[in-house]
């Protein structure tokens, strides 16, 4: 059984995105069960939902605790809650940023991980680009595909086509294209980073420069 918390805030998506990733999970044969954690749902406020994917029925029902992989849409949260409780020491960590772990105060944490399972994507860039809202979630799915191997990108576009329409889907797709190729070609950097002795740790700029984060709230398409 691999194991998925997403870490969030209300109007980004997250519950949706944790749903999508099942529907992903169930459309590539896969048994998949989806759910969030109860609080508050206001705007702005710290939300997570989990996902949990296996080959055989999902008989466990409580939350996560110690998740495989942590996907967080919300950089502001990495210094606000404990994200990171629980995580597996070869867990993965992806993070909706246009920085380093580094330059995220994450560097003397992240040297505990395994290089190439620490991976950043600009998905709320992504997501303003060819979406024209900010919300991280579908780009965040894509860039999930490229993890592990354990939903691929088509199911990934056949789950957004389910969810959305037209060129609200087309954009989805575009953007988890394009999270996707971003990790992809991280994880083989770090892993030649490694191989070299030269552990390299995923940073995903747009434009060449990093922006400031954003905490993109508000409901919109993806929500």
């Amino acid at each position: 059984m691999f194991q998925v918390r997403i870490h969030g805030r209300g109007g980004q998506g997250v519950v949706t995105g944790a749903e999508m990733l099942s529907i992903a999970a169930f459309l590539g044969g896969r048994h998949a069960q989806a759910f969030p954690s109860f609080g508050s749902e206001r705007t702005g406020a710290p939300v997570v939902a989990f996902c949990r994917l296996d080959d055989k029925e999902i008989r466990l029902r409580e939350p996560i605790m110690q998740p495989d992989a942590l996907i967080i849409q919300d950089a502001t949260l990495l210094h606000q809650v404990d994200v990171f409780n629980g995580l597996k020491k070869d867990g993965y960590i992806l993070i909706n940023t246009t920085r380093s772990f580094e330059a995220l105060g994450l560097g003397e944490f992240s040297r505990d991980f395994r290089p190439e399972r620490l991976l950043t994507v600009p998905a709320s860039e992504l997501a303003k680009k060819h979406v024209g809202r900010p919300v991280p979630n579908v780009p965040l799915l894509g860039a999930f595909a490229a993890v592990g191997g354990l939903i691929t990108l088509d199911a990934v576009e056949a789950a957004i086509r389910e969810k959305f329409k037209g060129a609200v889907a087309q954009g989805n797709v575009d953007a988890a294209r394009e999270a996707f190729d971003i990790v992809m070609e991280q994880e083989k950097k770090a892993e030649g980073a490694a191989a070299l002795g030269r552990p390299e740790q995923g940073t995903a700029p747009v434009g060449g420069s990093a922006v400031r984060e954003a905490t993109n709230v508000g409901a919109n398409q993806h929500a």
